[in-house]
């Protein structure tokens, strides 16, 4: 009952802004210069999908699929025996990330909304790797949830080594005057108070060696004109990432954050309209969105004390621009 009423006010507050922009109807054009491309693999460049998704966004929806798989990447035992969460890993970075865990040797519980399709596709593909994957649905705005969700994964997987906090609410917003006391509202709680709820639920469970991991973004440093309360949000989890950090240095507990900027997942074709969503990651220095599997080995990075053991309290800008 929770994830529905959740799921039908963010939808609401989608319809409202999806009328606004159909009165707007503005022409973006892309630049001229091609994308920019760092590996072998060629990856998509705009124009993307037109797809406007109906929230909270399913990735089996896409028609220009994410790319997750890095099939590309070796695992290497960098997280051998280990247990992680990963809220929003039913797809985008989350399941990027959960597949990388699994392939490094990590047991994976997916947290989620109420996105079933997608969670249990991430969970085939988690297994394909030889780990196990526990599908935990819920709203992380819910502290009773959250510390539900942790004792679940406890239970089933005998301990907790690693947090992801990465589920997160976006929509845009032209001006301060477009955002309503709900919108904001849903944004801070799911976006902040749901870091929080997975953090204090999940830090009893952890002993030295483990990792948090958040995710913020480009938004958090630089701020975004039409996502004034998303970048709030974010810049409030870089500073959460960093005062935690501090907070829980003396036992030897890391904790992190990836800034990514442009990715492509559900997350922003279910924000913006298909003319908008199709120059997607066009601004950035790469003029592309990156794919998830171009953000994913970070999160192994952070995560595995062989590669970040002397690292916490940093903001990781992965962000397709120079500097």
């Amino acid at each position: 009952m929770a994830t529905s009423t959740t799921v039908s006010k963010q939808q609401k507050i989608q319809r409202d802004q999806d009328s606004k922009d159909k009165a707007k109807s503005k022409k973006t054009t892309s630049k001229a210069k091609p994308a920019v491309q760092t590996s072998s693999k060629k990856q998509p460049a705009p124009p993307m999908s037109r797809n406007h998704l109906k929230k909270p966004g399913t990735e089996a929806d896409l028609d220009l699929a994410p790319k997750f798989l890095a099939k590309g990447y070796k695992g290497s035992g960098k997280l051998e025996g280990m247990k992680a969460i990963i809220t929003g890993g039913d797809s985008g970075i989350g399941r990027a990330v959960a597949v990388l865990f699994a392939r490094e040797g990590a047991d994976v519980a997916i947290v989620y909304l109420s996105e079933n399709s997608d969670a249990k596709e991430t969970r085939r593909h988690v297994e394909a790797e030889g780990r196990q994957c526990l599908l935990l649905p819920g709203d992380v705005k819910d502290a009773a949830f959250c510390r539900k969700a942790v004792a679940k994964a406890v239970k089933a997987f005998g301990k907790l080594d690693v947090l992801v906090n990465n589920a997160a609410f976006q929509m845009h917003a032209d001006s301060l005057g477009d955002l309503t006391e709900e919108r904001f509202d849903e944004t801070m709680k799911t976006n902040v108070y749901g870091y929080f709820h997975m953090a204090k639920a999940a830090l009893p469970n952890m002993k030295r060696g483990s990792a948090i991991i958040n995710t913020g973004s480009v938004t958090g440093l630089k701020g975004s004109e039409k996502l004034l309360d998303y970048s709030t949000t974010k810049g409030a989890i870089h500073a959460f990432t960093m005062a935690l950090a501090s907070n829980v240095l003396d036992q030897g507990i890391r904790v992190n954050a990836v800034a990514p900027g442009p990715v492509w997942t559900p997350l922003n074709p279910a924000d913006k309209s298909g003319p908008e969503i199709e120059q997607f990651g066009s601004q950035s220095d790469y003029r592309r969105p990156a794919q998830p599997e171009e953000i994913s080995p970070a999160y192994v990075f952070l995560a595995s004390a062989a590669c970040s053991s002397y690292i916490t309290g940093i903001v990781l800008p992965i962000t397709g621009s120079v500097g």
